[in-house]
């Protein structure tokens, strides 16, 4: 049998010259996710509420919020968990509650700060610089911190810029940038504004000596424009490569993008069609890119006599992000954060053990059942990885359960980062 290949060399080098440039968008376009640790929510708080014991405080505040109510039992019953579930959850979620309440918070200069005049943002802007970096020193800021500052539209464009600058010279200034710190641009309409983002922060990090690269920003979607721009194209699928490296996250808006389409303020909903148009095309315009996402917020707060109700609303709400790919959301309001949790992690204990059973087989070559290519297999282990890094999983049960430890895991779930690591 002749194993003698028809296409010569010189058919091979055109091909290959043809493909260079494919092979450049894929390496640098697509780079995949990176395997760090992304926070499952975003909390929003006015700028100037923020300090040192602020997170200790919203934890507490959740606990007695919950044991008001009957307690993390009777708050997992109202989700519609069974007792076996509930038994596996409500300690991992008190324990959370009680060392790691919030994982990414975001002091807020926008929205939730409005127009106070200059001087007031201007000191409030270098106060909640001064505050993050004591907060970081004495240990009590979350994983993840920064702020939101003001649009680039024409209006509040000088504002937003000034106070970014102030907030990220103070830091820089104090020594270290916090390793989570993380910077939000509103209301984005066009490419251009992700453009003179990143002018903006690159001048930064060249005027106070900061890594290229090192300040990096999300993205809020909340405008169709971003969607469907005036040409008929999407803007949005453009921002991952006008910037390359820069941008970090995508963060839908559920309130002003469905108000931008004439959506009845009764049924502006994270689950609306047209939200979940929105984020589906975002979806598509990061997959591959490293890009994160986040789900937007639910307005109806757990308060009053409509606390079950809404707590109701929010577990149901969270859970309907993740199944649909959406591992993060904001909250508002610290009595958000048990349903917060016990919602996430139920969806990661209830997956736990068929997930790390196929991830075992593939492991060990076991056929079964269920025959998993490696995407699958991928797919397996971010899930389970996820699951560790929030906390609703421990390490010692991916070794029990799957056969491995964690570093093996995250080889599994990015393979392309294990293997970039090991040249």
């Amino acid at each position: 049998m002749a194993t003698t290949p028809s296409l010569d060399p010189s058919d091979l080098k055109f091909i290959n010259s043809s493909l260079e440039g494919t092979d450049t968008l894929l390496e640098r376009g697509y780079p995949g996710d990176d395997g760090s640790r992304q926070p499952i929510h975003t909390v929003y708080v006015p700028a100037d509420r923020f300090n040192t014991g602020f997170v200790a405080q919203w934890g507490a505040e959740a606990q007695a919020t919950a044991d008001a109510h009957g307690g993390l039992d009777r708050l997992a019953s109202l989700l519609g968990f069974d007792d076996e579930l509930a038994a596996q959850i409500t300690g991992r979620v008190a324990a959370k509650l009680a060392s790691e309440p919030i994982e990414d918070l975001r002091l807020d200069f926008e929205d939730g700060f409005g127009d106070r005049g200059d001087d007031v943002e201007d000191a409030a802007a270098v106060a909640a610089a001064e505050q993050v970096a004591a907060a970081v020193a004495a240990g009590t800021a979350p994983p993840f911190i920064g702020i939101r500052f003001k649009c680039f539209e024409a209006p509040t464009r000088d504002r937003g810029l000034r106070t970014l600058d102030l907030f990220v010279s103070t830091l820089a200034r104090a020594g270290e940038l916090p390793e989570g710190l993380v910077l939000t641009l509103p209301k984005v309409t066009t490419v251009a504004q992700v453009k003179a983002m990143d002018f903006a922060v690159g001048r930064l990090e060249q005027i106070h000596g900061l890594g290229a690269g090192r300040l990096r920003f999300e993205v809020q979607v909340e405008t169709p424009q971003l969607i469907l721009g005036p040409e008929g194209t999407s803007p949005v699928a453009q921002l991952p490569h006008v910037v390359p490296g820069r941008i970090s996250a995508l963060h839908y808006g559920t309130y002003d993008y469905s108000a931008s389409l004439q959506i009845s303020a009764e049924y502006q909903s994270m689950e609306h069609p047209v939200a979940d148009f929105a984020k589906e095309v975002m979806q598509l315009a990061v997959a591959g890119t490293g890009i994160r996402l986040s789900d937007g917020s639910t307005n109806v707060i757990p308060m009053g006599d409509g606390i079950e109700d809404a707590w109701k609303l929010h577990g149901r709400l969270v859970r309907r992000s993740l199944e649909r790919g959406y591992y993060q959301g904001w909250d508002l309001h610290q009595a958000q954060l048990p349903t917060r949790f016990l919602a996430t992690y139920a969806f990661y204990r209830q997956g736990l053990p068929a997930a790390a059973a196929r991830l075992r087989n593939y492991v060990e070559r076991v056929e079964g059942s269920v025959m998993d290519e490696p995407a699958t297999a991928r797919a397996l282990a971010a899930f389970v990885l996820r699951g560790v890094q929030c906390g609703a999983v421990g390490t010692d049960e991916v070794q029990s359960l799957v056969g491995i430890d964690l570093s093996q895991l995250t080889a599994l779930a990015h393979p392309r980062l294990a293997h970039s690591t090991s040249k």
